[in-house]
């Protein structure tokens, strides 16, 4: 094989593989990108078994071939190489990947080694707006729980209707859903639930932050396909039934505060400090006219912050874990936030307030003070 390709073009398709290659994996394969040079392009591919990706860029190809490289180590000597064309070629001494006066030779696995990637069978099941799934994923990621032994909230849960679409993730003790309205094509089926696991939201997020249209979606056997113009995300499919997350958001809140978005960051970020290390509490002593955010360890003391609001009702104390706090508030955008809550103990909802073309609710558990 070998091939000249544009370092800008190889390099802005490259680095949309280091999040799907494993540094350490029992298979060394895995640790590989695939590349095979055809007619006048070169496509990529690498997986780890549960999530892969596919992409393509143009390319002077002198002799067509398929081969593959460590992943990484190609992506840091592409990286490193001036702007001018590199030439990748193989022969029995390996693969000389070259630039300018630069010249390295890279080890080669076998290409019949590389596992086989599902490819996707159809026009696909939906079309996704770009901008708004991009929101979708940045706003639910994050309350994906860690745990493996419940599998089906290592996820999150994607709801497509045909007047809209959802997508909500859960640990248990907090949820985030967000809602926007989408057009289905004429016989789309009346709703459509997948769980998408969480290393593949984290690379979804990732290419939907490339300029360009919208996404193409599609629901196989056993994996999921997104399909980009130049790209596609396959994952293998979350097989378990995602808890009732209707259930869970509360209609009995009557009460509620507004604050500027910034100023209760700051405030949680510094009473925080002092906060216990393992339960990261802080508590909002919620007064007429004032929040008080406090914490208090028994080894480093304790901290308070006083932030003015409007607010008339009886006075409620409730205490939050910090970092459930502040992941919301990271990814809200707006400059004003709404704390909605009923008492100490139920379920409280922050939302955005003024957010445009989606509806994003939060919902978090007290802690017990």
């Amino acid at each position: 094989m070998e091939l000249s390709v544009s370092k800008a073009d190889l390099l802005r398709e490259l680095q949309f593989f280091q999040g799907i290659v494993e540094r350490k994996n029992t298979i060394p394969i895995l640790a590989n990108i695939l590349i095979d040079a055809k007619g006048s392009e070169v496509r990529l591919a690498a997986t780890d078994l549960e999530v892969g990706l596919k992409s393509r860029c143009a390319a002077k190809i002198e002799k067509p071939g398929s081969l593959t490289l460590p992943a990484k180590k190609l992506f840091e000597i592409i990286k490193a190489l001036p702007d001018t064309d590199v030439l990748i070629q193989e022969d029995k001494n390996g693969v000389k990947v070259a630039a300018d006066r630069f010249e390295s030779r890279l080890q080669t696995m076998s290409r019949d080694d590389f596992p086989a990637m599902p490819d996707s069978s159809g026009p696909g099941d939906a079309v996704l707006p770009r901008e708004i799934t991009r929101q979708m994923v940045a706003k639910t990621q994050f309350a994906i729980t860690g745990e493996d032994t419940r599998y089906f909230l290592n996820g999150a849960l994607l709801v497509l209707r045909p007047k809209d679409m959802s997508m909500v993730a859960t640990d248990g003790h907090r949820l985030a859903l967000v809602t926007a309205p989408r057009e289905a094509a004429p016989g789309a089926p009346d709703e459509l639930r997948v769980i998408v696991q969480k290393k593949t939201l984290l690379e979804l997020g990732r290419l939907l932050g490339e300029a360009g249209d919208e996404v193409t979606f599609e629901k196989g056997e056993n994996h999921l396909f997104f399909r980009f113009a130049e790209r596609v995300l396959v994952s293998r499919m979350i097989d378990g039934q995602f808890p009732a997350y209707e259930r869970v958001i509360p209609k009995g809140n009557d009460k509620a505060v507004e604050f500027d978005r910034e100023r209760l960051t700051n405030a949680v970020k510094r009473v925080a400090l002092l906060a216990n290390e393992r339960s990261r509490s802080v508590k909002f002593q919620i007064d007429a006219g004032e929040v008080t955010v406090t914490s208090n360890s028994s080894e480093f003391g304790e901290a308070k912050e006083v932030i003015p609001v409007e607010y008339s009702g009886p006075s409620v104390t409730i205490c939050f874990n910090a970092q459930y706090v502040l992941d919301f508030l990271a990814v809200a955008e707006t400059e004003v936030v709404v704390l909605q809550f009923k008492d100490e103990m139920s379920q409280a909802v922050m939302k955005p307030v003024g957010a445009s073309g989606y509806d994003y609710t939060y919902v978090i558990m007290p802690m017990r003070i």
